[in-house]
Order: C-alpha cells, then sequence, then structure tokens
C-alpha cells in the first residue's frame, strides 16, 4: 500500500449514486457497491437499514448488500413484509442508527425500528406520517396517555425552578412532598420512601434493604431470597438472579448470578403448604421473598388470586421472612385498584414502585419500606445504615411529574376506567379462544394476554400489528396489551380487533422449524 493516499469520502460521496470498493477479506479479493440517499449528504453505511432494502417503494437498491460482508444472514422478512427502507427513514435515523445499541434486539437481523416523531394522547406519530395506538403504554408507564396536560405544565415549573439537585445532604419540596403522599396512600404503615432512578434499581435497593435488615439485628447468614417460575425482577446482575432461571432471557448469565431459590407459585392447598415447609427449612438463610403481586409480567404475564397472594404473606410473616412486592408494573392502577396488594389486603414489608409513578414521563422509581424495617436501620451505630444513594434520586423534575401524576388519580376516574377496560378486553379478546394454538385468554384489569401454544414469526407478526395501525410487542408465548387508562371504548375496540385479526392469520402460517 507504499504511496497510498485517502481520499476524503464526503468528496467522492457528493455526486455519487454508488460506490464500489475492494478489499481483502479471509477469502482473497472482495468487492461490494454501496447504494446512497441522494437527499442527504451523509452517505449511509448502515447493516440494519441497508440490507432491507430490496422491494420496497423508493429503497436505493434493488439488490442491496451488508456491509459486514457475505456471511450475513438474509433477513427474515419476506418481501410483503419488508420495512421501511433507507430512503423513507428521516435522516436523524440515517445517521444515528449504526452507533446505537438497542434493547432486546439482535441488531443483525431485526428491521429497522419505529421512528417516532411525536406522541399524543394514546397515539405515536411516526416520521412517514402513520399514527399508532399504543397498546403498551410504553412499558405499563404511559398510564394517562402522552403528554397529559396536567403533568407537562408542572414539570414546566419545575424545570424553570430547578430540574435537579443532588439529593445527598439535601432536600426539596417536590421530594419531601411525593414522599408524604405515597405514605398516605399506600397501606399500613409503609412510610419510608428510597428514590430511586429506575425500576431495577428499586429492586436492588430492596434487596439492600433486606439483607441488611436482618445483618443489623444480628442475623448475618439471611442473605439470600426466594423467588417465583416466570418471575421477571429487572435486567440488573442482582434483579437478574431473582427472575426465572430457567425459562427468562437470563438464563444465559447461568452460573454468574448469585443463587436464589425459585418455585412455582403456589395455587393450591397441596402446594402451599409444601411452600411453607421450604420457607421453615430456609428460614435460616432466606432475606425475603420476592412476588409480583396478582400479575407477574415480563416473565409469562401468569395471572394468581388475591387468596394466593395472602396465603404467600401469611407463610413469610409465620417464619420471620421480609414479604417484598414488586409492583412496578402493576402499581399505579392497572390492576384496577391503585396497587395490587389492596385485592389481598396484605402490608407486605418492602414494595418497590416505579414506572407509571411517574407517568412514563421521566425515569423514577421508589422503594418504600415499613416503620419495622426502618427501625433496625435507625441507630447511633453509623455502620447500620442504608449506604446507597443514586445520582439522580429524588429528581426534583421526576417528583413533579410523580405529583401531578397523583393528582390525576385522584381527580379522575382511573380506576373506574382500568375496570372498563377489563370488561372491554375480556369481551373483544373472547374470539381468540376459537383459534387454532391459542392455549389461554385472559384479563386482568386494564391487561389482556393471548397465550399461544409457542410464538414464532414474532417480526412479522409484530409488522402485521403496524400495518393494522397499534403497537403491540408480542413475546415469550404471549400477545398481549396494556394499554393506557385514558383509552376511550373506539381505541379499545381497535386494539382488540387487531389481537383477534393478526392471531388468525398468525395461526395458518405454517410453524417455523
Amino acid at each position: 500500500m507504499t504511496g497510498w493516499k485517502p481520499i476524503p469520502l464526503r468528496s467522492i460521496l457528493s455526486n455519487a449514486r454508488s460506490i464500489s470498493v475492494g478489499f481483502r477479506s479471509g477469502r482473497g479479493y472482495e468487492s461490494l457497491t454501496i447504494g446512497l440517499v441522494t437527499s442527504s449528504t451523509t452517505p449511509v453505511i448502515d447493516r440494519a437499514l441497508q440490507t432491507r432494502s430490496a422491494s420496497v417503494p423508493g429503497a436505493v437498491s434493488s439488490s442491496p448488500i451488508s456491509l459486514a460482508g457475505p456471511d450475513i444472514a438474509p433477513s427474515p422478512l419476506t418481501k410483503t413484509d419488508s420495512v421501511p427502507a433507507v430512503a423513507n427513514a428521516p435522516d436523524w435515523q440515517q445517521q444515528g442508527y449504526e452507533h446505537l445499541w438497542m434493547p432486546y434486539c439482535q441488531m443483525k437481523t431485526a428491521p429497522l425500528p419505529l421512528a417516532v416523531e411525536r406522541t399524543e394522547g394514546v397515539y405515536l406519530h411516526l416520521s412517514d406520517g402513520r399514527r399508532l395506538i399504543d397498546g403498551l403504554a410504553s412499558w405499563w408507564s404511559a398510564c394517562h396517555g402522552y403528554n397529559h396536560p396536567h403533568v407537562v405544565d408542572a414539570m414546566h415549573r419545575q424545570l424553570d425552578r430547578m430540574p435537579h439537585v443532588m439529593f445527598g445532604g439535601i432536600n426539596h419540596e417536590p421530594a419531601l412532598t411525593l414522599a408524604q403522599r405515597l405514605a398516605v396512600l399506600l397501606p399500613g404503615d409503609l412510610n419510608r420512601v428510597f428514590f430511586c432512578d429506575s425500576g431495577s434499581v428499586a429492586v436492588e435497593v430492596a434487596m439492600k434493604i433486606a439483607i441488611q435488615f436482618h445483618r443489623n439485628r444480628g442475623q448475618r447468614g439471611r442473605t439470600r431470597f426466594l423467588s417465583f417460575a416466570h418471575a421477571y425482577h429487572g435486567d440488573t446482575t442482582g434483579a437478574m438472579s431473582l427472575c426465572d432461571p430457567e425459562r427468562s432471557m437470563h438464563a444465559r448469565f447461568e452460573g454468574a448470578l448469585l443463587q436464589q431459590l425459585n418455585v412455582d407459585i403456589p395455587r393450591d392447598d397441596d402446594s402451599m403448604q409444601r411452600f411453607k415447609s421450604l420457607l421453615e427449612q430456609h428460614r435460616d438463610c432466606l432475606a425475603g421473598v420476592f412476588i409480583e403481586p396478582l400479575v407477574q409480567g415480563a416473565g409469562g404475564m401468569r395471572f394468581h388470586s388475591p387468596d394466593v397472594l395472602r396465603s404467600i404473606a401469611q407463610c413469610c410473616r409465620d417464619n420471620d421472612v421480609l414479604l417484598i412486592a414488586d409492583e412496578l408494573a402493576t402499581g399505579f392502577g392497572r390492576t384496577g385498584t391503585l396497587f395490587a396488594i389492596e385485592q389481598a389486603d396484605i402490608v407486605p414489608d418492602v414494595i418497590c414502585l416505579g414506572k407509571a409513578l411517574s407517568a412514563g414521563m421521566i425515569g423514577m422509581a421508589a422503594t418504600v419500606a415499613t416503620e419495622r424495617v426502618f427501625d433496625a436501620f435507625w441507630s447511633d451505630d453509623a455502620s447500620k445504615a442504608l449506604m446507597h444513594g443514586p445520582t439522580f434520586m429524588a429528581n426534583p423534575l421526576a417528583c413533579a411529574a410523580a405529583g401531578a401524576s397523583l393528582d390525576l388519580f385522584q381527580r379522575e376516574p382511573r380506576l373506574e376506567q382500568a375496570r372498563t377496560i377489563e370488561a372491554g378486553l375480556s369481551e373483544l379478546l373472547a374470539p381468540c379462544r376459537q383459534i387454532d394454538r391459542v392455549v389461554d385468554v385472559r384479563v386482568k384489569g386494564a391487561i389482556g394476554v393471548v397465550q399461544v401454544d409457542s410464538l414464532d414469526h414474532v417480526t412479522r407478526l409484530r409488522d402485521l400489528f403496524v400495518r393494522q395501525g397499534v403497537l403491540i410487542r408480542p413475546f415469550g408465548d404471549c400477545i398481549y396489551t396494556t394499554p393506557p387508562l385514558v383509552i376511550s371504548s373506539g381505541e379499545l375496540e381497535k386494539i382488540g380487533a387487531a389481537i383477534v385479526s393478526a392471531t388468525r392469520q398468525w395461526a395458518r402460517w405454517p410453524r417455523e422449524s
């Protein structure tokens, strides 16, 4: 390569429609052609975009190739299921996607994500002019829909005054007022609020509280936890150890996580007796039991009854094992009551809140403990203090959003709306019971689930929902919806019709091998 002089790529591309590039690989000399988007002065060099241009109106090339070479697998989509081509993507997506790492996604084979430019009410407005009804409320969080004026106004006022200040050695009115309001709303003596910046961190804090609670009382061996099959408690390391070790996406970290006990939720007298015996057997090493009350979320959308939850709580009390309720998904009206634990009339030792806590407007969570738990930390001994403090805990902007969200729960009929959604989904999803490969249809509050024998063609199915004007993301063995609580009956009917129609079409597709 002696004497080779680089030429600025931008100067080559200023007027070109394509370029050919030669390079050496393990198989010798190869070449490729890169199609260019002439509407932008910036070349598009993006594996995910260029491998999906074929047969789409406006695509740059009829034979797109991948910069990763010939070893890249072809797109799993058929021509009729193709996603928007490069030419239809906004400039910011073309220029930024190559630098992004997407969540829960194999980017080498995944289609281009939807480009959302704004939100309003229950709608996502895409860059290509389409709008979708959000059937997921942004992962359970947008309980009042998007851009509710009361929440937006509260955030604007706080933004002008104090958007952030650290919470170490400092208090501020938005946090203290919010803590007081949460203590009033939560049952029993769940009075001590530790603010966090995400749901996974709230779970991690709950784990630390439980372990240190026992250590502060002289029981240093109680460091393990019990959780349930199909559980999901988050993606950080400690939270992952509480998830289902066999069925969850975290199974790939086997051997690298803390070893916890994981059992099926006891649903009858015999299994409840076995659960009670297990707690008695392991009580000297158990710090706590984690449970998602009434509804297990991302681990499989499984439900259990208030009676089951009540019996589990009693077993924990009998063995002095802390009960930790993970209400990150179910809290704030999702199951038809403000908190799911209310339906079982129990008071856990610790509860984790998040997602809808701040109306889906900004990241925020909280770990709330009873006075009994807090008392184990209240001491003249500095070593008994809880040593944890996220940089953005009790962020004033998030506290303002959460306070405004609580206003809406008090002023507007959100719980009644959740129960109306429950009745609507029960009727709308009922036809799915007659569809081949559907094994169960269940509804709880503003949560609707169609469970199938095994879910294949997931990418194609998600795209089918988009083409019907709704955002639904099937996963595991479930096609589910958790819409905003403010959704209208007409909008809910569109979600229901889309689920029935898409499930019918999916059931006729050949099974993936």
